[in-house]
């Protein structure tokens, strides 16, 4: 199955850009309820993944005493680029069965490291289910 049927395209997503102020990503998390959010640079190019953790470790380091702090950090000096490894437009199903595993999202690039777009666990899991459910392989009982 090409990837591209579960693909929640970039202009659905919730993303933060690498220059975002910490309270710009913070009130981005708050307003949509998310607990991680993918990076992007200035071209689109994805650079990694902020989660709730990583905000809350940053304000405990530099900023528990005033919220006004927020506005002199930007979200690259807190984004983890190794968690959220992105897959390119020809990954497998496998490969991102794999992926969801360890990650609620896997980030989708093409193939000049352009973000564009996530697929879901939820997704991921509901195609294996389904899968195995027209094979006859699954039944779940309610």
């Amino acid at each position: 199955m090409n990837l591209f049927y579960l693909l929640k395209p970039k202009a659905t997503v919730t993303y933060l850009y690498k220059s975002d102020t910490i309270r710009q990503g913070l009130e981005k998390m708050r307003t949509n309820g998310f607990t991680a959010i993918p990076v992007i640079d200035n071209n689109g190019e994805y650079i990694g993944t902020v989660s709730e953790g990583d905000f809350l470790w940053h304000i405990l380091q530099f900023g528990k005493e005033t919220s006004a702090v927020w506005d002199q950090y930007c979200v690259i000096d807190i984004v983890n680029e190794e968690r959220n490894r992105p897959v390119k437009t020809d990954a497998t199903m496998n490969d991102l069965l794999l992926k969801v595993m360890d990650q609620n999202f896997v980030p989708v690039i093409d193939d000049r490291n352009v973000f564009i777009g996530i697929i879901t666990r939820r997704d991921i899991i509901r195609y294996f289910y389904n899968k195995a459910k027209t094979e006859g392989s699954v039944s779940i009982e309610r």
